[in-house]
């Protein structure tokens, strides 16, 4: 078999020998180069499956290189050699398209795991008989086209990815799908919601602890980091994490290691960033609830998902795609949906995005009679401009208001209103602690955040 070969640009001679050396022993070949001008040639002889470059180089910089590549020859992941605390010239590398970053002085072992993981971007997938990552974002409207297509060239780099967008939108699908589809596919995906950790757990959550580091520390623990080393961590709703744990997340991702509770020594972690969040980041920046510095580290490369409203093509697709697999978790046959419920569907904006089409086919499944959806059974709320108004099909008139109401009521407002009332009181009795205030009205937490979201509660 033909070995693989690497291009090493460096102009220090001890650079070019150690990355050489360590190279040779992986069972690769490798060509250096001194300058810019002599990796230009290299490059247009040799197709290279992998290149290391330094930053500044006596003809140019390592930037003009990566574009090149990038630009040239796409096939071939390129790292770039940092000195030691340059984040600024890491980011900007990784926007121009470099695979990922190395510091200097080389750590040995952190170098062998981003050469494996970097020669496996140019290999080949692996047959799998499951369903392929692409294709559970369901759809063919354009918006969606340009997600896939932007899916699958982030995939390739080890970037750190900010997917925004509104909740529901299927935020953690698109992340599942970026690490599914790039090389660290066959390690760990590990999800959290940065919102749901009580702020006094957080460090021992995501760094770990030694044991009797602290009262109740009956063991050593590995974090979230540990735990998704040679794979991907997806942090959902990172506009939720306290400012102290803004500062130590941004050193863990700029230094590629953690320190659990306890500990000696840090621990080097060879891990991917996924983060995401409904909330409009950039302002948090500015109004000083977020750290900026962690902001353009975590932000290299935004990848947007459109609400639903701007794919309502994608509907009935997706109806009929939720529909099957809805009811087959409930063994029940895949009912049928009349075309003007298809059309009612097709005509609501919903807020909730494909999460409320998934509660809303649900509760149509559970009410439709005789395997047939009606308009009624999906129970849409009014939405848009005047929705509401000037119905004379209205089954509460004034006549028949619910006890306490003043004028015409809907059955919905009244029920949001004792909703809203249930919510804030629980939140006042835990203190606003939404993890708490949950699990004491007896919904999960993703419930009470759609419901704060839907009643207007601040």
């Amino acid at each position: 078999m033909t070995k693989q070969t690497v291009l090493v640009v460096d102009d220090e001679r001890d650079i070019r020998e150690l990355l050489s050396i360590t190279l040779g022993r992986m069972d690769l070949h490798v060509d250096a180069a001194a300058n810019v001008s002599d990796a230009k040639k290299m490059l247009a002889e040799v197709r290279y499956d992998l290149c290391f470059t330094d930053m500044r180089l006596p003809d140019g910089t390592g930037q003009e290189l990566i574009e090149l590549i990038a630009r040239d020859h796409p096939e071939t992941p390129v790292a770039m050699i940092t000195a030691y605390g340059n984040v600024e010239a890491a980011v900007d590398a990784l926007k121009a398209g470099a695979f990922d970053f190395v510091s200097k002085p080389v750590d040995i072992h952190m170098l062998r795991r981003l050469v494996q993981t970097a020669l496996r971007v140019g290999q080949p997938a692996e047959p799998n008989d499951e369903e392929a990552p692409e294709s559970r974002l369901v759809g063919e409207s354009q918006a969606l086209k340009e997600v896939r297509a932007r899916i699958a060239k982030v995939a390739r780099s080890q970037a750190p990815i900010y997917i925004s967008g509104e909740s529901g939108v299927g935020k953690e699908l698109v992340a599942r799908s970026i690490h599914e589809l790039g090389p660290r596919a066959a390690g760990p995906f590990v999800p959290v919601n940065c919102g749901a950790i009580p702020s006094e757990l957080m460090e021992s959550e995501f760094f770990g602890h030694q044991k009797g580091s602290f009262t109740g520390a009956h063991a050593d623990k590995e974090g979230l980091f540990q735990t998704a080393n040679g794979g991907t961590l997806f942090l959902d709703e990172v506009a939720e994490l306290p400012l102290h744990m803004q500062v130590k997340l941004l050193r863990v991702i700029q230094e590629k290691a953690v320190r659990p509770i306890g500990g000696r020594g840090e621990v080097p972690v060879d891990v991917r960033i996924l983060s995401a969040t409904h909330k409009d980041l950039a302002r948090l920046t500015q109004t000083g609830q977020f750290r900026q510095d962690l902001y353009y580290r975590i932000n290299v490369i935004e990848l947007r998902v459109p609400p639903l409203r701007e794919r309502s093509g994608d509907i009935p697709v997706l109806a009929t795609h939720i529909l099957r697999r809805l009811a087959e978790q409930a063994s029940v046959p895949v009912p049928a949906v009349q075309p003007a419920a298809l059309t009612a569907l097709e005509d609501y904006d919903f807020p909730g995005n494909v999460r409320e089409l998934e509660n809303v086919l649900e509760r149509a499944i559970a009410l439709c009679e005789d395997g047939v959806i009606a308009p009624a059974d999906l129970m849409l709320e009014p939405s848009g401009p005047g929705a509401g108004e000037d119905d004379e099909d209205d089954p509460l008139e004034e006549d028949d208001a619910l006890p306490g109401a003043t004028g015409a009521v809907g059955l919905d407002d009244y029920i949001s209103s004792i909703e809203r009332d249930a919510i804030v009181k629980a939140l006042k009795e835990t203190r606003y602690n939404k993890t708490a205030a949950a699990k004491k009205l007896g919904i999960t937490f993703r419930a009470l955040r759609y419901k704060l979201k839907k009643l207007g509660i601040d």
